[in-house]
């Protein structure tokens, strides 16, 4: 058997240095993923979604980045979990895991419904069979088995035909980052991490602080 307790990676790929990160988190970041899909890293735009439900409970899942504006955008069946919980509580938090190249973003902010025209495009520009799927799949309810959810998939074909428009649960929702930050695995744990916080003070300036690893 694996003893799971002795399994440890010395991180020794990269460094992030004050002098070198640039002072808006935005480019910063738009710098890491450019550098992870230029690396070929795995699914580069996944990123976790972090939530709270009106008990308290967090949950988190996967979903995957579409746009980077003055926020980072996704998109998703908006009356599932994550949806209906964003609607109680919109302060979510993000996370980036680019272990190939031992770094991670992480980011907490508020999340709002992106604009309509922005959901509508980004619908029709889904392979067809994805944007059947967004009509057929019910998120987050359970559902008699595979043959029933396969069923729902044919028949909003037969009902939507070959240019559906997009449904009315289905949209975007952009996070408004209030707090970044940047981690480079680092030799012996020493990781490097730069955190940035909207510096009242500064206006839309942003405070750079080193934390501990």
């Amino acid at each position: 058997m694996i003893r799971i307790s002795e399994l440890r990676t010395d991180y020794q790929m990269g460094e992030l240095d004050e002098s070198s990160a640039h002072a808006n988190p935005m480019i910063q970041f738009q710098t890491w993923l450019d550098e992870a899909i230029a690396a070929g890293v795995p699914e580069p735009t996944a990123m976790t979604l972090a939530t709270v439900d009106a008990d308290g409970q967090p949950s988190t899942r996967v979903v995957l980045l579409k746009g980077v504006d003055d926020g980072l955008v996704w998109y998703t069946n908006q009356d599932s979990r994550k949806g209906r919980e964003i609607a109680a509580n919109p302060r979510v938090a993000l996370q980036f895991h680019w272990v190939q190249m031992e770094r991670v973003v992480r980011i907490e902010g508020v999340a709002q419904i992106a604009e309509s025209e922005l959901a509508d495009a980004y619908y029709h520009s889904r392979p067809l069979a994805s944007r059947l799927g967004a009509w057929a799949s019910p998120q987050s309810q359970v559902i008699a088995g595979r043959d029933w959810l396969q069923q729902a998939w044919t028949q909003a074909g037969a009902e939507h035909g070959e240019h559906p428009q997009r449904p009315p649960h289905w949209g975007g929702y952009r996070l408004l980052p209030r707090e970044w930050e940047f981690w480079q695995g680092r030799r012996s744990r020493l990781h490097d991490r730069l955190r940035y916080r909207l510096d009242p003070a500064a206006g839309d300036g942003w405070l750079r602080e080193r934390l501990a690893p």
